[in-house]
């Protein structure tokens, strides 16, 4: 077992490595997901944000050089995976309300199936205030860095 454990931790210490010095050049920009407002500007989706004057990602000067691009960055991947939870959530909710309500249907006035089926559809509500949370988490942390 020792013998295995090492093995695999040596493997690992080489094969990270190659992964993390695959990357060629650190992106010095990024293409927003959304429009974002950030200090009265206004930072339109689809644009791209940087520091430098040429963008490694495209090629070209960013269409908005400003020094909160990291910023902007972190905040439109944010979006992105708030907005998938929220999608996937949501769906989920439905499903649960569904299946509560055809318990409760199809109960036939017994105890359990009845406090089965209204079960399903108080942790469909809780799903959906997890949901309304995770789209309030970019508002939190544009709060928190500025």
């Amino acid at each position: 077992m020792k013998k295995i454990i090492l093995t695999l931790l040596l493997i690992s210490f080489l094969i990270i490595p190659a992964f993390t010095f695959a990357q060629e050049t650190i992106p010095n920009c990024c293409q927003l997901s959304r429009t974002i407002t950030l200090e009265g500007t206004n930072y339109l989706k689809g644009e791209t944000v940087g520091s430098e004057e040429i963008c490694n990602l495209t090629g070209v000067a960013p269409d908005y050089p400003t020094r909160d691009w990291g910023l902007l960055c972190l905040l439109s991947s944010v979006y992105v995976v708030t907005d998938w939870i929220f999608t996937f959530l949501m769906v989920f909710v439905g499903v649960m309300v569904i299946m509560g309500a055809l318990t409760l249907v199809t109960s036939a006035g017994e105890a359990e199936k009845v406090h089965k089926g209204r079960n399903y559809i108080i942790f469909a509500g809780i799903g959906m205030l997890v949901g309304l949370l995770a789209k309030a988490i970019p508002a939190f942390i544009r709060s928190l860095m500025g």
